[in-house]
């Protein structure tokens, strides 16, 4: 057996998620399992370079997980030929600028989302990865959730007959950060620092409906600031100038319509933070991050309105829940390691820059359709 180590910039690790899914969940985990297998016999050890602007906070990092490389100096590690992949998940307002100098370093992109703070950048970083030859893509992690995999597989089956519509609800109350810490940064609220839902959860939706539903062709937006101050992590007031929650309603290339609400200014009643709801002619389901519930047509109840009597019924209990039949690992895991497999068997990967490009045009659509109040059409792109 041979094992070939892979060094992996990750900038931006500091940060909940940077740390959480992909440090510890993702790649350390890979290393805890004895490496990722390729075949043969062979593994690979992924060996992390942890980047970030806190020189104290990367160092406990590493201590802490027993990790011998990390830096403050981004271009001293983009010179450096023994690092072949560069990942950012740092805050959407940085991130353009590092991934730029990373395609100019030859380095292999994989990167967090949105990929730049508008289209115009965001198409320019997947024509210039393309054109330097470079290995490069975008996480899109709730392709990979349980819930959404055991979607994909009624899709495939044929479970649905002609998919009609599509309902998503998302989000959670995030406390505004005076009696009760927030558990978001206060930057996801402030536009000029690149916050807002749209900007957060549109290139979600984006892939979820492209690869489970087909193409976007058209959004239309309703966007709000429901709160409008907020308080910093240092306790200080300060105006929240970003969008809270977002009301979008997408049609589909098939002509199945989407409609998905996103919120961080909503108590949940729901079982899962995000569940999507697909009716079909022939079934429907209810997804959300891990559980599935089917209901088909032969089993569909012939409810009757009336408001002058109770229900008797639970509509819950006569959906039928789906089984797993898979064993499901961490989604950024997952992912990591198609990736990872891609740069070093070059086997196929079709999440890109021009991806992730998708998921900011939505974004940036979904925004002026909300300004404008008015629909606006989704072109393709291409580069």
């Amino acid at each position: 057996m041979a094992r070939k180590t892979i060094r992996i910039a990750l900038n931006g690790v500091t940060g909940r998620m940077g740390y959480r899914q992909h440090l510890v969940r993702s790649l350390l985990a890979i290393r805890e399992d004895g490496g990722l297998p390729l075949g043969d016999g062979d593994v690979l050890w992924p060996e992390p370079v942890l980047l970030g602007r806190r020189e104290h906070a990367l160092r406990d990092l590493a201590e802490r997980h027993g990790l011998e490389h990390w830096s403050t100096d981004l271009d001293a590690v983009l010179a450096d030929d023994s690092v072949e992949i560069y990942f950012d998940a740092q805050v959407t307002s940085a991130r353009e600028e590092a991934l730029g100098k990373a395609i100019a370093a030859g380095k292999h992109i994989y990167t967090e989302k949105p990929t730049a703070t508008s289209l115009a950048g965001a198409l320019d970083l997947a024509k210039r990865a393309t054109a330097a030859g470079i290995k490069h893509g975008v996480v899109q992690d709730k392709l990979f959730l349980p819930g959404l995999l055991k979607l994909r597989r009624l899709i495939e089956g044929g479970f649905f007959g002609e998919i009609l519509s599509v309902r998503g609800e998302f989000g959670y109350w995030v406390f505004e950060g005076d009696w009760q810490e927030a558990q978001r940064p206060s930057w996801n609220y402030r536009a000029e620092d690149g916050g807002g839902i749209v900007v957060d959860m549109f290139p979600h939706w984006e892939y979820v409906l492209h690869e489970l539903f087909g193409r976007v062709r058209t959004v239309q937006a309703l966007t709000a600031t429901h709160i409008p101050e907020r308080r910093d992590e240092r306790g200080a007031a300060y105006p929240a100038t970003a969008d809270d929650a977002a009301y979008g309603i997408f049609q589909l290339e098939s002509g199945a319509i989407a409609q998905i609400n996103s919120s961080w200014t909503v108590r949940v009643n729901r079982d899962e933070l995000v569940e999507f709801q697909v009716d079909g002619t022939h079934g429907s389901a209810v997804a959300g991050l891990r559980n599935c519930r089917v209901q088909h047509r032969s089993a569909t109840p012939k409810p009757v309105w009336n408001p002058d009597l109770p229900v008797t019924e639970s509509f819950r209990d006569q959906w039928q829940e789906v089984p797993d039949n898979a064993e499901f690992t961490n989604g950024f895991r997952a992912q990591w390691e198609l990736f990872l497999r891609h740069v070093v068997l070059d086997e196929p990967y079709s999440w890109d820059l021009l991806a992730g490009a998708r998921g900011v045009q939505l974004a940036e659509l979904g925004l002026r359709s909300a300004a404008e109040g008015r629909r606006l059409d989704v072109p393709e792109l291409t580069l």
